[in-house]
């Protein structure tokens, strides 16, 4: 069983599937860009994951936050 469910990640995003997969890619991107700069003592360019996930896996941390509304996705 997939954690988060789908159901509750698409509560957050109302547009579709295809929207929910292009906000969890950009905040997945993030969070790794984010990794990779901390040994360069930069932090400015890329905020931390915003949740505390038990997983490793850049894309369920996305995930995670988009379940819990920690991420908004807007369209402009």
């Amino acid at each position: 069983m997939m954690y988060p469910r789908i159901d509750d990640l698409l509560k957050n995003v109302r547009e579709s599937r295809y929207a929910l997969v292009i906000a969890a890619a950009k905040r997945a991107r993030q969070i790794n860009n984010y990794h990779h700069q901390l040994g360069e003592g930069t932090f400015d360019d890329f905020p931390p994951p915003l949740v505390e996930s038990r997983s490793k896996n850049y894309l369920t941390m996305a995930l995670e936050e988009i379940a819990e509304g920690k991420i908004k996705v807007s369209y402009k």
